[in-house]
């Protein structure tokens, strides 16, 4: 039996690649009429450093360096591999247990590694060796507080006179001396900011880096989840965006997250609920147009993540990307991906930023992709779409206070890189669970894209929820996004795995909401999801036309399930967060771990896969000493290239891997 699960209007990794070459051709024939503000700019920013953990600041997670390629690539080996983090850390405190959800990518600066380690003290590193050079300084009782607070990523900067690394760890920002590791005595109070807002007890999460856009150094945060569990949030909005003096610490300004009485989208909470029941933030990845001056910033959903009664509105910021004035912390354009937001499709993934031709247009464009599966394409400069968005109808609640949106926003390109809403059509259909999996999704309510969350019925044969793709991991999560300056080619990746949205009225008598949400993750059919594959894809989008180039399953979740063990089954692919790394010829990437609740034991794995950036063919695979946890970085250092990853799971301890050619 031959099952080819491809989506109508794509493109398999069997697309010739002289097609694809060709139409290169045609984009960078169109290319060469693109002002010097704009292609030579973008070029400008590409080395074989790598000083930002997406790269550069444009967050392309791309490298130039292309020793490494398909003509051998096969002679790849792992070259070094070290602890998360050093063993004067471990050693202070030998009750520690370092999580491993590692989540660090190093950045590469004037030939050396530096990473948040995996309590997230900036560490210093050999880069052809992996042997520490040194710590963060640090207070043994602050380890077990930050045994799980692994940064994505650190910042480092230079004006010319000085250079600083700046991380955010406990509540506090620091600036760090590159070549010691000492705090810099004149930024802050000895080399630190305390972060925690007046009038509020804590600092929000911060898990990514700050950013520095011309001696700003941009934070941002995010909480967790408060009131998804029948309370509004009555603390400080701690989750601002916020500019602080790169040099002296002093705050410049504060972007509200959510609007404060009097301001621009204050009106878009309804019954002045912007006052308790925003608590949105950006908890991933900024990056920034530095020429421009302006930062990036993706938010997140709104809470309560799943209904909504209590903020009648659109609620703006969230669901949004904005840019930022660097300079002032001015509103210079916002879009709204999803208005009052029930389903909690964050932008989580980067605003990935990368220079376009369109119809013989040069673009400065940033391509921002979240959890609905849709990648939106805006010019950077004015935020005007690329192409044109739809407000079209979606479905409404029936749960008594709820007034959703009538209409949300619908990119006509690019088309989307995952599954949205279940059909019948989109339900399993092997044959030997097909009957038991339409019988299970017959429990709950399903329908198109935003199809909103249900109260479940305790009466026997009675709704169990409202089954969505995308569900609230997405389809697009922080892995998403990578961009190819030279082709024009965003790699998008998408999990695409259903998820069940589930209210019941609230027994608490402390509560200040009627529903609260006890989401859980869609039945498994023993491992098998109920919706069809592949449950974990690649999908090349050449940005200068919008349309897919080709698209992939990533990984092979179900090749030894004794059920299916006698069909003939293609690729299925690992629903997982990976994320990728594009070189000179090769896409990288590998197939997540087992760190995030709920995930199955065949969704997961240690594979790192190598393939051709141009047609999606597999070209080499290795096996990691566990499963990726960070996105893979790059580097050249004495003449040669190394690639450097993150790893860990639950279950095993987290480590740094290079690899690189004997």
């Amino acid at each position: 039996m031959q099952l080819i699960y491809r989506r109508a209007g794509t493109m398999t990794a069997n697309t010739s690649r002289a097609s694809i070459s060709f139409a290169c051709l045609i984009s960078a024939l169109a290319a060469v009429i693109f002002s010097a503000s704009g292609a030579q700019a973008q070029s400008a920013q590409a080395t074989t450093d790598w000083p930002y953990w997406g790269g550069t600041r444009l967050f392309q997670r791309y490298s130039p360096a292309d020793q490494i390629d398909a003509d051998n690539v096969q002679d790849v080996e792992i070259v070094w591999r070290r602890p998360a983090a050093d063993s004067s850390v471990t050693d202070a405190d030998p009750q520690l247990r370092i999580s491993g959800n590692f989540r660090a990518t190093p950045i590469y600066v004037d030939g050396v590694l530096y990473t948040s380690n995996g309590v997230g003290l900036v560490e210093a590193i050999d880069p052809a060796t992996g042997a520490t050079r040194w710590v963060q300084s640090f207070e043994a009782d602050s380890l077990q507080a930050t045994r799980a607070a692994s940064s994505r990523g650190i910042e480092y900067w230079s004006d010319g006179s000085g250079d600083r690394i700046f991380t955010v760890r406990l509540g506090n920002l620091y600036a760090l001396d590159p070549a010691t590791g000492e705090a810099i005595p004149d930024f802050g109070d000895n080399g630190v900011v305390n972060l925690v807002p007046e009038g509020a007890e804590t600092f929000s999460l911060v898990s990514s880096s700050p950013i520095v856009v011309n001696g700003v150094v941009i934070i941002s945060g995010t909480v967790d989840g408060a009131g998804d569990g029948g309370t509004q949030w009555r603390g400080v909005h701690s989750e601002d965006v916020r500019g602080f003096d790169a040099i002296s610490g002093e705050l410049l300004w504060t972007f509200h997250a959510v609007p404060r009485e009097g301001e621009f989208g204050a009106e878009s909470w309804g019954n002045d609920s912007w006052n308790g029941a925003g608590d949105l933030g950006s908890w991933c990845c900024l990056s920034a147009d530095e020429e421009l001056g302006h930062v990036y910033v993706p938010f997140t959903a709104p809470t309560a993540a799943y209904f909504g009664g209590h903020r009648p509105g659109d609620n703006l910021y969230s669901n949004s990307l904005v840019a930022i004035d660097a300079a002032t912390g001015e509103r210079v354009w916002h879009f709204q991906m999803v208005r009052h937001d029930v389903w909690e499709y964050d932008n989580v993934g980067p605003p990935v930023l990368g220079d376009i031709v369109v119809d013989g247009r040069p673009i400065k464009a940033v391509m921002q992709a979240n959890k609905t599966g849709w990648v939106y394409v805006f010019d950077r400069v004015t935020g005007e779409p690329v192409w044109p968005i739809e407000d079209l109808p979606v479905p409404q609640s029936d749960v008594p206070g709820e007034v959703l949106s009538p209409t949300q926003p619908f990119p006509t390109k690019p088309a989307p890189i995952a599954t949205q809403g279940i059909t019948e059509a989109d339900i399993v259909d092997f044959p030997e669970v097909a009957q038991v999996a339409r019988a299970t999704v017959a429990n709950f309510v399903t329908g198109p894209i935003f199809t909103p969350p249900s109260i479940v019925s305790d009466e026997p044969g009675g709704n169990q929820g409202t089954l969505t793709l995308p569900g609230s991991w997405g389809s697009a999560n922080w892995n998403t996004g990578a961009f190819d300056p030279e082709t024009g080619y965003y790699y998008g990746f998408a999990n695409d795995i259903p998820r069940v949205y589930r209210l019941v009225e609230t027994d608490d008598p402390d509560a200040d909401m009627p529903y609260w949400s006890p989401n859980r993750e869609a039945p498994y059919l023993d491992g098998i999801p109920l919706t069809r594959p592949p449950w974990g894809r690649i999908t090349a989008i050449d940005m200068n036309t919008g349309e897919h180039v080709w698209q992939i399953a990533n990984g092979d979740s179900l090749s030894e399930h004794p059920d299916l063990d006698e069909l003939d089954l293609p690729t299925l692919g690992i629903a997982s967060r990976p994320a990728a790394l594009v070189t000179g010829s090769l896409l990288f990437i590998g197939v997540g771990s087992n760190n995030h609740g709920g995930t199955q034991p065949n969704m997961w794995g240690t594979a790192f896969r190598a393939y051709d950036k141009f047609t999606g063919e597999e070209v080499w695979r290795t096996d990691l000493p566990s499963g990726t946890t960070g996105a893979p970085m790059s580097y050249m250092h004495e003449g040669r290239q190394y690639i450097v990853v993150a790893v860990g799971s639950f279950g095993d301890e987290p480590e740094l891997v290079a690899l690189g050619l004997p």
